[in-house]
């Protein structure tokens, strides 16, 4: 062999095995099968099987012809339509106003705005009674200094119930909205003006239909989480909802009956969602709408009374939004507050007990949020990169499992959870209920959208001649997304992984369902401080939990800016 034959034979590529994609991607199907789509089937089959096995439609026959039940429902749908309502009217004005107008504070509104997301709805809850309790700040100053004679209920029922929620789920729509609006071609209203379509009539034919996609993402998501939380109803004594009596008829263990009832709640909540999905997606798939390249509206000086009313807008909203925040500072570091408006003295020893005495409610959940955290890296980046740069088969179905997830009442999925792995599993014997691991496992799954999401959103916005660049040269799929893809989206990766993390922290629904002595996170620590009136405890801990989450959130702040509402966004195409 001649010299120019040996370099003619070395700048062959070398021939390169690799392993086919469908096989990289059997440890997602694992996953997904084995923490979603099986404790969903569990407990869809528990609902309508007995305890021999047998099937049976006397379960739901019962649940159908019970009163109080039925009622329950009617209570939980109207309270979550009018959340959604409610969240619809000020987050979309609030996005509006935002993107379209330049006025006094816009920028510092713009922030405060998604603020509440970072309260959870057990503080925020536990924040409002402090403020507005029949003994709370505002009802002893309306009593001590204008004559009023007995306290006003400000909270106690429905109304208290739809004022948290709506303070707390509005960013949801605000940040959708803003995403879509964002986006929005000037061309188009341009031309809608040049036919004479102007001012409320521009935006009900052509802003709001061209925002359908995000708006209703936010709306559906805002409507299943009022739907399934239980424990802001309880808080202030509202039992009569189907997610406060999914959780009460599982936390007892002595009436079966009553047990079966849980799990038959869990069934229709879980499928109550996945129609509420369908229906969401049959609407946005009918309004999508796309264009190349946009030309984004330029925002106007408000001006005359428009310029006073806006900030006035944003002040009260954000006064009523941040009340929670108050009434838990003020209780976490008061004393002595008895009747009074404010506490008369102030101490630390409530922060000491639950951080010095008791740290094993903080140590959890940042252990457990942590590993959540690790678990939705290792498979939420993978999977948005199946949504946005492959054609496996079942892709479509990964798709509408990550979309599920988000959709899912935490309540259903800790009930699914208690039933499916509760008994040894296949092949491996171990049962997960008793094992720690349990855990972080439900965080990531509740949380791992966020990430999925935001890594899919990167990869679009990632022109694939990049990474077909790598291909070319012989480098393999593992060492292109490594090398080029993942130094190239890390940052939108690392948002989601942190709003991820942020709402780990949060979760209650599915975790105090699961939780067994020593488990116990932050949120379960306030619940069970505050139902066992260690009221400054509780506070305590809320605040500690607010501090985290403000972190977390600033954090994405700084990566992304105000543009967070693809992280809300309905998943891959």
């Amino acid at each position: 062999m001649t010299p120019r034959t040996v370099r003619a034979t070395a700048a062959l590529p070398v021939a390169r095995w690799r392993v086919p994609a469908v096989v990289l991607a059997l440890p997602i199907y694992l996953f997904l099968f084995l923490f979603i789509a099986f404790p969903l089937w569990r407990l869809f089959v528990d609902a309508v099987t007995t305890e021999e096995g047998k099937f049976t439609l006397a379960f739901l026959r019962d649940f159908a012809t019970d009163g109080f039940y039925r009622r329950s429902l009617v209570n939980s749908l109207i309270v979550s339509s009018g959340t959604v309502i409610g969240c619809v009217v000020i987050g979309f004005l609030a996005a509006f106003l935002l993107v379209r107008y330049d006025f006094p504070g816009r920028e510092t509104f713009s922030y405060l705005t998604i603020l509440p997301i970072i309260m959870p709805p057990l503080v925020g809850i536990m924040g409002l009674v402090f403020v507005l309790g029949r003994a709370g700040t505002i009802n002893v100053i309306l009593m001590d200094y204008f004559g009023l004679t007995k306290p006003i209920n400000f909270i106690y029922g429905w109304h208290g119930v739809l004022l948290a929620m709506i303070m707390h789920y509005f960013p949801l729509i605000t940040l959708n909205v803003v995403d879509g609006l964002s986006k929005l071609d000037a061309s188009l209203e341009e031309a809608a003006e040049a036919m004479g379509s102007r001012g409320l009539r521009k935006i009900r034919d052509i802003t709001i239909p061209l925002v359908t996609p995000g708006f209703i993402s936010g709306a559906t998501l805002v409507f299943i989480l009022a739907f399934a939380d239980f424990a802001t109803p309880l808080v202030v004594g509202m039992q009569d909802l189907i997610s406060s009596q999914a959780y009460l008829n599982i936390v007892q263990y002595i009436d079966n009956r009553l047990f079966k009832m849980g799990i038959v709640i869990g069934a229709l909540m879980a499928a109550m969602a996945i129609v509420f999905l369908v229906i969401a997606r049959r609407i946005v798939g009918l309004r999508e709408y796309a264009v190349v390249s946009y030309r984004a509206v330029e925002r106007r000086p408000l001006r005359g009374v428009a310029r006073v009313l806006a900030p006035a807008f944003f002040v009260v909203v954000l006064t009523v939004a941040f009340l929670p925040y108050l009434g838990v500072t003020l209780a976490a570091f008061g004393k002595a507050w008895s009747l009074t408006p404010f506490p008369t003295r102030f101490t630390l020893a409530h922060l000491d007990q639950v951080l010095h005495l008791t740290p094993v409610y903080l140590i959890n959940t940042l252990r457990w949020s942590a590993i959540a955290v690790l678990i939705i890296l290792a498979i939420g980046v993978p999977i948005g990169w199946v949504l946005a740069r492959s054609n496996l088969p079942g892709r479509g179905m990964i798709d509408s499992a990550v979309i599920l997830i988000l959709a899912l009442p935490g309540t259903a999925l800790g009930i699914a959870y208690i039933r499916a792995f509760h008994f040894p599993l296949p092949a491996i014997g171990l049962v997960l209920s008793r094992m720690w691991i349990i855990m972080p496992l439900v965080l990531a799954v509740r949380r791992m959208p966020y990430t999925v999401r935001a890594t899919y959103a990167s990869l679009l916005g990632l022109h694939r001649s990049m990474e077909e660049s790598a291909a070319s040269v012989g480098a393999s799929g593992l060492r292109t997304f490594f090398d080029i893809t993942l130094p190239l989206i890390w940052r939108g990766v690392l948002a989601g992984a942190l709003f991820s993390l942020m709402f780990a922290l949060q979760e209650a629904a599915a975790t105090i369902l699961l939780v067994l002595p020593g488990w116990e996170t932050m949120t379960v620590g306030i619940f069970t401080f505050y139902t066992s009136g260690t009221i400054g405890q509780a506070a305590a801990l809320g605040f500690v939990l607010i501090l985290l989450c403000a972190a977390t959130l600033y954090a994405v702040y700084r990566l992304t800016g105000a543009r967070m509402g693809g992280l809300f966004g309905s998943g891959g195409g």
